[in-house]
């Protein structure tokens, strides 16, 4: 069993968000998973990026606007978002909440490698 607390994993800050990285490429034999735990402060916005894995957010708390390829939709607790691979996106917090959101991608890859050297790195 893999189990991890948001308090013992990696953490990326950037911009006014702050990453949790749950579960990455390597830190279970053969995951095709990964997950990040995500908190992005009010006015605050993810750069727009794009990877392979596809993805999904699931909105835990807050409101914004999520940016995938040509569409832009407001987006509140309890969404579910759908990114195919490939596509840029960007979730923006238009509110004064922050927003949590938790992440999920498959095939598995590196968060730390993206934040430290790919698109986020900057």
């Amino acid at each position: 069993m893999y189990k991890r607390n948001k308090s013992e994993v990696p953490q990326r800050k950037r911009h006014g968000l702050l990453s949790h990285i749950m579960l990455q490429k390597g830190d279970v034999p053969d995951t095709q998973l990964s997950v990040t735990w995500v908190e992005v402060k009010s006015g605050a916005s993810q750069k727009p990026h794009k990877h392979p894995p596809e993805q999904t957010y699931i909105i835990l708390q807050g409101q914004g606007k999520m940016n995938v390829g040509d569409e832009s939709r407001s987006v509140q607790k309890g969404d579910i978002i759908y990114i195919p691979s490939d596509i840029p996106h960007f979730l923006e917090n238009t509110s004064d909440e922050t927003i949590i959101y938790i992440s999920a991608s498959a095939p598995a890859y590196d968060f730390e490698a993206l934040y430290d050297e790919g698109e986020l790195s900057k």
